[in-house]
């Protein structure tokens, strides 16, 4: 049976002791399914994600004519030893100006922009399409660096987004080609800049295919030097295999940021709190004594490991780990543990990806968004205890699977949150939250995250939570599985009240 199309999370009654393994990146994995396509050879990625996004992008590369064998992996069912052989920078397959060879991209970006780039070193026609949604994303900045490399690009509705065509190079006019002929030969080092403003996915893009396509690409726009998505790109290159060898994927850290995030509201001491006339008293649970000691310490006392990221409150705390968390430092979300509890602010261009989100629901929660840090702490009129946290530089997310900037405030708001949306920043005060039916928006991060809430929550519904299949098709099983694979929570049938069982949680 498939996933209902509302679902209700149970709220766990107990902290759970579980290490969870989750499915490979998906960020890696497509890029190492375009560099294993370019590479001479086969070249065997171990531990990657099969997903909607991934399945996009081999489906897409089997189109183009590349030779992929996809395999069962023995350890993780939403993973795959998927195999390329690469052909050298040649692209095999390619259609015509009348009949172009069609590449469907769904709603996934990677393999929107990073195919765009690609299709460019054959030798015909190719035509990108996907979701409406896709349809809506930016795509400029890219399709203006690949007509500065002198390739033909025509968006159809004239709008520089897609459904659009690609011409390979051998079709484009020699001239436009500085240092290429007619007969197709490789034409002297092309340059081009290309600005990150709206999506690092632009720059990656044309770096993965650069070597092979001679193009020189400089990356403009804030933070281009020290962007994460960018740099990972450039770091992968530098060891990817360039002829037949296999290549392991590490696990996805936004995909381990919900389980990162459940442990942390589950096992988060509930503090209460006395308002008198001459101040405010805190009581802490027994055995947690420790904490008293940082709340009754003037702020000005507080030893240094209390007021920086050496106090590590999840691990003293700590009932929920990830398996085999990445070391590669490739993904910026590989940080996401150091943020529980957050500081007063964090930014989406500087220290987490789309983790943000992730943080953004758990510190709307009065729990989840207490920090031990008592100068950060202010009592309002009132009587309750609040505190702003910011989260910054959001601008990238307005431009996703959804407008996530909106979605995130109008969902958290329905479930009693104060979240104030100004510019490109969210300012969330934690609070007391109840129970509500949210929209998903058809975007899997949006699924994932109030469902981590609904563990905290009572009453947290979701509605199409099928869409968690772009990236994490058996995250309602991990969430059901009995400890330690799972978290044991009981999810429901959002109409019926019925308990689902394993096979019903599966998103496909």
């Amino acid at each position: 049976m498939p996933l209902p199309d509302l679902i209700e999370i149970v709220p766990l009654d107990k902290p759970v002791h579980a290490e969870i393994t989750v499915p490979g990146s998906k960020s890696i994995t497509n890029r190492a399914l375009v560099l294993a396509a370019l590479a001479d050879g086969e070249v065997t990625l171990e531990g990657a994600l099969w997903s909607e996004d991934t399945q996009v992008m081999v489906d897409c590369l089997q189109r183009l004519g590349f030779e992929v064998r996809v395999e069962l992996d023995p350890h993780e069912f939403c993973n795959r030893t998927i195999t390329v052989r690469g052909r050298g920078g040649e692209i095999p397959n390619s259609g015509s100006a009348e009949k172009p060879l069609e590449l469907f991209v769904g709603n996934a970006g990677t393999a929107a922009r990073f195919l765009a780039a690609m299709v460019c070193l054959g030798h015909g026609v190719y035509r990108l399409s996907g979701v409406p949604r896709m349809h809506e994303r930016p795509q400029a900045a890219l399709f203006k660096a690949l007509r500065e490399l002198g390739y033909r690009v025509d968006s159809e509705n004239g709008n520089d987004k897609l459904p659009a065509r690609m011409c390979g190079a051998r079709l484009c006019e020699p001239q436009r080609l500085a240092g290429g002929d007619a007969a197709g030969h490789r034409p002297a080092l092309r340059r081009c800049s290309v600005s990150i403003e709206e999506s690092s996915q632009f720059a990656s893009a044309l770096l993965l295919c650069a070597e092979r396509g001679g193009w020189e690409v400089e990356v403009i726009g804030e933070n281009a030097e020290e962007s994460p998505y960018v740099a990972m790109t450039r770091e992968m290159m530098k060891v990817f295999p360039k002829r037949s060898a296999k290549f392991g994927i590490e696990p996805d850290a936004s995909s381990g940021s919900y389980f990162w995030a459940a442990g942390w509201l589950s096992s988060v001491p509930k503090i209460s709190e006395k308002h008198t006339p001459t101040g405010t008293t805190f009581s802490i649970p027994q055995g947690m004594e420790r904490w008293t000691r940082v709340l009754d310490a003037p702020a000005g006392d507080l030893p240094a490991s209390f007021t920086n990221r050496s106090f590590r409150p999840e691990l003293e705390l700590k009932t929920v780990a990830v398996r085999s968390w990445p070391s590669s430092r490739w993904q910026i979300d590989s940080d996401f543990p150091r943020y529980l509890p957050t500081l007063s602010s964090t930014s989406r261009r500087t220290d987490l990806g789309d983790a943000i989100m992730t943080l953004v629901v758990v510190c709307a929660d009065q729990d989840g968004g207490r920090d031990w840090h008592v100068h950060s702490i202010k009592i309002e009129d009132r009587g309750t205890l609040h505190r702003q946290i910011l989260f910054t530089d959001l601008d990238r997310l307005r431009v996703q699977e959804c407008e996530r900037v909106v979605a995130l405030r109008t969902e958290l708001t329905k479930c009693g949150a104060k979240v104030i949306e100004t510019g490109d920043m969210l300012e969330v005060y934690p609070s007391k939250l109840h129970g509500a039916e949210i929209e998903t928006y058809n975007d899997h991060r949006m699924a994932m995250c109030f469902a981590v809430l609904g563990l905290k929550v009572p009453g947290i519904k979701l509605r199409k939570p099928s869409c968690v299949k772009k990236t994490f098709p058996n995250f309602f099983q991990k969430l059901a599985a009995a400890p330690p694979q799972g978290l044991g929570v009981t999810i429901r049938d959002g109409h019926t009240g019925r308990k689902l069982s394993h096979d019903e949680l599966f998103a496909d």
